[in-house]
Parts: C-alpha cells; sequence; structure tokens
C-alpha cells in the first residue's frame, strides 16, 4: 500500500475520530493540515479522479462558506471549481483520505478498515 495521506484539520470532530481509529489499529499515515497544506491542484484532480460522485462527494454543501459563496458549482467548469477549492479549502469536506488507489472522505470505519489492509 502506498502511504495514506489524511487531510484534516484539527478542531473537526471527524478527523479527531479518524486520527484516533488510524492510531489504535496501527496505520501508518502522513497528516496535513488541509487549511494549512491545502491540496494542490494536481493532487485534487487525483483525488477527484478516485471519486464516484465528482464534486458532489467533496465539496461541504452545508457549510457556510459553501452557502456563503452563493454559487451552483455544476454551472463552473472544473477548473474554477479546483481554484475556489484551492483559495477556501473549507468548501471541502473533512478528512479525506486517500492512498493514491483509494478514498475516504469522511469518518467511515467500514471504509477504513478496507484502506488500511
Amino acid at each position: 500500500m502506498e502511504e495514506l495521506t489524511f487531510y484534516s484539520y484539527p478542531s473537526c470532530t471527524s478527523c479527531r475520530k479518524t486520527k484516533k481509529w488510524l492510531i489504535s489499529n496501527s496505520v501508518k499515515f502522513n497528516e496535513r493540515h488541509m487549511f494549512k497544506d491545502t491540496p494542490s491542484k494536481n493532487e485534487l484532480l487525483q483525488i477527484l479522479s478516485l471519486t464516484t460522485e465528482g464534486f458532489d462527494e467533496l465539496l461541504a454543501t452545508r457549510g457556510e462558506t459553501y452557502k456563503n459563496l452563493g454559487l451552483d458549482m455544476e454551472d463552473l467548469p472544473l477548473s474554477e471549481v479546483i481554484k475556489l477549492v484551492i483559495e477556501e479549502p473549507k468548501l471541502l469536506r473533512r478528512p479525506i483520505l486517500t492512498d493514491g488507489k483509494k478514498l475516504i472522505v469522511g469518518f467511515n470505519p467500514d471504509a477504513l478498515k478496507k484502506i488500511s489492509r
């Protein structure tokens, strides 16, 4: 398995639960602070390629940041959505975990069991 990258935010409850699960199950990971070390354009494209629902799977549509934009992301070209996410990483759901082949968004113990094999 390639190294697991764990994009997180310390005050996020789901991130803390996920980190606790990873540590208690002895899963090695590289943690990245989602807001201080935002995924790059290429990293976002890689993450996006692992989704089944595209950006719908990654965007925190119930969050205040998303609502304040007042945009319909489906009307925007992919390049513009990526630019917005890089400028405002709070648009992303948290946490995001990937080993380059699999993707987990949010705290999901069943998916974590599969990715940690």
